[in-house]
């Protein structure tokens, strides 16, 4: 489980593609140092197992859902991704609840200046089908980075942005059309199962208190 908390920008130094599988091998200075064989991390929101860690890289296969359903498919070397660990038992929870389990794929569209300030508008626009689990004010993982939603029109997604999030991700390395991984918040998806099927299933106030909502 991650925060959105983004801790370490690294490069994309190969895809390599294999009958087996595909492998993806990113830059890490700082993270790396952390990690053994087997660990989870978060790239660019999405949750990958390490398995070729040297002194300053880490490489993760990449499953055919994991291809099909991120940005993955559609980078190249060179490109930026953002780098996350698990949150610790004992740690705080700066963002929301990140699983790392990508939804799909929105499109950056810009990340304009707001005038009179040192901060930016993020506009991005998602897929129908997970516009519905998006709210203002609420909990939207974008590159794996946690914000929270300023504007919603339709597809169209506005967010705030300050110096601190732009100078510590990749959001600044985007161009217009690039593909951004998307998380939406759980609760929103399980509240929405709940709502569905018969009367056995169906919300309630208590069934929200006893399922720890």
């Amino acid at each position: 489980m991650f925060t959105g908390i983004i801790e370490e920008v690294g490069k994309v130094l190969d895809i390599r593609h294999a009958a087996e599988n595909r492998r993806l091998t990113v830059s890490s200075t700082n993270l790396v140092k952390e990690l053994k064989t087997g660990d989870s991390i978060a790239v660019s929101g999405c949750c990958l197992t390490a398995v070729d860690i040297k002194a300053e890289s880490v490489g993760f296969d990449l499953a055919e859902e994991t291809w099909n359903r991120t940005s993955f498919s559609r980078i190249n070397r060179g490109a930026q991704v953002n780098l996350e660990l698990p949150m610790r038992a004992d740690g705080r929870f700066g963002g929301h609840i990140v699983q790392g389990h990508v939804d799909g794929t929105g499109k950056f569209l810009a990340l304009d200046p707001i005038e009179g300030t040192d901060n930016y508008w993020l506009r991005i626009e998602i897929p129908p089908e997970l516009a519905r689990y998006v709210i203002f004010k609420g909990s939207l993982s974008i590159e794996g980075i946690s914000l929270t939603v300023a504007d919603i029109q339709g597809t169209r997604v506005t967010v705030a942005i300050i110096p601190h999030t732009v100078e510590m991700t990749n959001l600044n390395s985007l161009k217009a059309g690039d593909p951004v991984n998307l998380e939406v918040d759980m609760i929103a998806k399980y509240v929405e199962k709940m709502m569905k099927g018969d009367d056995s299933t169906s919300l309630t106030i208590e069934r929200l208190v006893a399922a720890g909502f």
